[in-house]
């Protein structure tokens, strides 16, 4: 029988509640029709969001959420999103299908939208179109409390009270379509750029209450360009005077490295399909979804050259599973269903972050509804929940929860018959609540095989168990005509024993047990 065994007088890092974050660009369906329908519309809306939407996303808990983009970010404007919706200026959006977008979802419906969710807010910047001036612009109106101009803009505007800005992503995929940068030039204008993200907020200034700057990092494995940039924005012999580091004063370090990596069985050309696929393309698909841990590995040892007290947060801002869109859609809106395959691409990656708290902390999956790996799909007034929705919602008793110590014994790698693709057949974390209940989440991506282990405590003997389980045959997924075909139910193939539990899941499976 295989063995985990959990130290639990070992506690370590905090697993921020950010590392479940969540994405909302402005590209296919995600904004409009998924999220965003207007005051005026049938289908039930507070103040232009969908209720229903709403509702489930609130059910699952997300703690925080990044927008505009991604890739449209670089080429937003946010004056032209601000003001009467009539008098909006409609932009292209190039990058996405060359759709004119109108722009009636701006800063204002952002911020209306974390309300109503209850979440943290996460604006990327435009760095890539933009000019300094109007990002220091963007924050002013969103957070100053004076009379300064973009403060009485804003109250022209109908909002009295600034908001609170959570992080501020200081450009996006500078290396690629936020500006085909160089890592030496990005560090360069990054220092430039953070200087005028400032903290106007100065009466109730804080370290809890300072916008935290987040900085364009790498795509995949390129280490070239965390070394660089992290060795540019970390630096301190630029900007010294009589006052000390004039730069750690005015914007400092950022709080945030951001990385970017999709688990894509198949390649740009031909990424696979998202309910059709084979053996080989299933294991393609999850043992590239755990070479997230490599990637943590290797861009946090570099990171701990320029910040060793790991202040600076590793930030995996984009993620999930990248398929090509679903036959009949257009296929730069980026739409795909999700399977039990993606939950347990899902369940795994949260288990790799969980482990690596210390260093991740924040991730947003991509993205929130209808694009890429969604937690809901949306078609006219109808919505679903996806098993990604119920992998998210399994997890909620790891947010801001206290890592142990824990490690499998007995397991192997496995992968398709032509073993093309190895992966470890069990991921797992498990961390401590302020209650004292542990959490235990295991994923097992065997094909075929169930899984007898046996869960031993150090010394805590349980008492109780609630147990809950993600399973089906890997293809299988919610539809309009059958939303429930993919849910979670009670698990109870466990038994309490004086070391502490013995189960067994069955193949592709995702399994929650709070421990008390």
């Amino acid at each position: 029988m295989k063995t985990l065994r959990i130290n639990e007088s070992k506690k370590k890092s905090q697993i921020n509640e950010d590392i479940y974050g969540q994405f909302a660009e402005h590209l296919g369906r995600c904004i409009y029709e998924g999220i965003y329908v207007g005051e005026d519309s049938e289908i039930p809306n507070k103040n232009g969001m969908r209720t229903d939407v709403v509702e489930a996303l609130k059910e699952m808990g997300v703690p925080v959420l990044r927008w505009p983009g991604g890739c449209f970010a670089d080429e937003y404007h946010w004056m032209e999103g601000v003001g009467p919706k009539a008098e909006r200026t409609p932009m292209v959006n190039s990058l996405w299908g060359g759709l004119i977008e109108n722009n009636h979802f701006g800063t204002h419906e952002f911020f209306e939208l974390c309300e109503q969710l209850g979440c943290k807010t996460y604006i990327n910047g435009n760095m890539g179109s933009g000019t300094v001036q109007e990002m220091q612009d963007w924050v002013q109106y969103m957070t100053d409390t004076s009379t300064s101009p973009m403060a009485e803009l804003r109250r022209k505007n109908g909002r009295e009270e600034p908001w609170r800005v959570n992080y501020f992503g200081i450009g996006n995929e500078m290396w690629g379509c936020g500006g085909n940068m160089l890592p030496e030039h990005y560090a360069s204008e990054f220092r430039r750029y953070n200087n005028f993200v400032k903290d106007y907020d100065w009466m109730n200034f804080t370290s809890d209450t300072k916008i935290k700057r987040i900085a364009s990092g790498p795509n995949r494995d390129d280490y070239k360009w965390t070394d660089t940039v992290m060795e540019g924005i970390t630096r301190t012999d630029a900007g010294r005077s009589e006052f000390g580091d004039f730069a750690s004063f005015l914007g400092g370090v950022p709080s945030g490295l951001a990385l970017h990596y999709y688990a894509i069985p198949g390649d740009f050309t031909c990424r696979g399909d998202s309910v059709d696929f084979d053996e080989e393309e299933y294991y393609a698909t999850v043992s590239k979804a755990a070479w997230m841990e490599e990637l943590i590995v290797k861009h946090g040892a570099i990171m701990d050259k320029y910040d060793p007290e790991k202040n600076i947060g590793l930030m995996v801002d984009e993620w999930g599973t990248w398929y090509d869109a679903l036959e009949g859609t257009n296929p730069l809106f980026l739409y795909q269903q999700s399977t039990i395959r993606d939950a347990l691409v899902a369940s795994l990656t949260f288990n790799i972050f969980n482990k690596h708290s210390d260093r991740v902390h924040m991730a947003n999956i991509a993205q929130m509804v209808n694009v890429l790996q969604a937690m809901v799909l949306t078609e006219g007034d109808q919505m679903i929940k996806t098993p990604t929705f119920h992998a998210f919602k399994m997890f909620k008793g790891h947010h801001n929860a206290t890592l142990i110590e824990s490690a499998l014994e007995g397991i192997k790698q496995i992968s398709d018959e032509d073993e093309d693709h190895f992966v470890n057949e069990i991921f797992e974390s498990v961390s401590q609540a302020e209650d004292g209940s542990y959490t235990v989440s295991l994923t097992n991506v065997a094909l075929e095989d169930s899984q007898s282990l046996e869960i031993a405590f150090e010394a805590f003997k349980p008492e109780s168990v609630e147990a809950t389980i993600l399973t089906g045959t890997v293809d299988a997924h919610n539809t309009f005509d059958e939303p429930e075909v993919v849910k979670t139910v009670e698990f109870t193939d466990f038994e309490i024993t004086e070391k502490g539990l013995k189960l067994t899941m069955p193949a592709t499976s995702v399994v929650c047990l709070i421990v008390k």
